[in-house]
């Protein structure tokens, strides 16, 4: 089942083309992995699968229908920087977007209803390690406790789609390990569909069911705003051999040279 199709998606601002003619489907429950060079558009890309920017071009379809132009409670968003409110407890930093969703004045909810919320927020904690550390503030936490919670504040809105912005880039590589088998598990247990923005390249190919690469294929020395990234690979990660994944990681790495030597 189609869950998001995007059609000839170009984004422009002014006269600096950044992304140009995406054009690709993603089933449900897919986990796509998207690497590239700083700068070309992955995270561009993100933002408008969130609501957070729109196409200049182009249309992205949520179950056939265009995509709200904000942000909705069917789109969760974990960044790489923690977005966790430094003056809650983990748990209330959890129980937060449901009580919002469930009273939007107040922000806060009372009797059964804060009791059920509640306890669902301690059940994620739990799943992602923290069940420990619920009366803790953010400040108490270590750098990967942070981007554990921020994965559990995304995961109470019950998202359909979990989109990922380097989340893992500011963690030392133990700790980045023990994330990758919890997102892979949460994924595995909640079904969700992941977009994973990453410039590690292993981790791109390790953690996705499906990569995709984005590369400018068109330059122009003289006009270097003329054109756009698009995806170059898309590629079903069952059916890529090492062959396959180090002519990837050599391309981006080229790409990367050249703009180096560009700038």
């Amino acid at each position: 089942m189609k869950l998001i199709e995007v059609k000839q998606v170009g984004k422009q601002y002014g006269d600096n083309i950044v992304l140009e003619r995406l054009d690709f489907s993603v089933e449900a429950g897919e986990f796509c992995t998207m690497v590239g060079t700083s700068g070309c558009g992955k995270t561009t890309f993100l933002r408008m699968l969130l609501g957070e920017e729109t196409p200049s071009r182009g249309q992205i379809l949520l179950d056939g229908k265009p995509l709200p132009d904000e942000p909705g409670e069917d789109r969760g968003v974990v960044f790489q920087r923690y977005s966790v409110f430094p003056h809650l407890t983990v748990v209330d930093n959890v129980m937060l977007g449901a009580e919002l969703k469930s009273s939007r004045w107040i922000g806060k909810s009372f009797g059964a209803r804060r009791e059920v919320i509640r306890r669902e927020a301690k059940e994620l904690l739990d799943a992602v390690g923290l069940g420990h550390a619920l009366s803790r503030y953010p400040a108490e936490l270590s750098g990967g406790m942070q981007q554990r919670l921020a994965i559990a504040q995304a995961l109470i809105m019950k998202p359909r789609v979990l989109l990922l912005d380097e989340p893992f880039g500011a963690l030392d590589p133990g700790i980045r390990a023990d994330m990758h088998h919890l997102v892979l598990k949460l994924w595995r247990e909640t079904g969700v569909t992941v977009f994973m923005i990453t410039h590690d390249l292993k981790e791109g190919f390790s953690l996705g069911t499906r990569l995709m690469v984005f590369d400018k294929i068109r330059r122009d020395a003289q006009a270097p705003n003329a054109y756009g990234a698009t995806i170059t690979y898309d590629l079903p990660l069952k059916h890529a051999d090492q062959s396959t994944q180090d002519s990837i990681a050599s391309e981006v790495a080229q790409t990367s040279m050249l703009l180096a030597g560009a700038k």
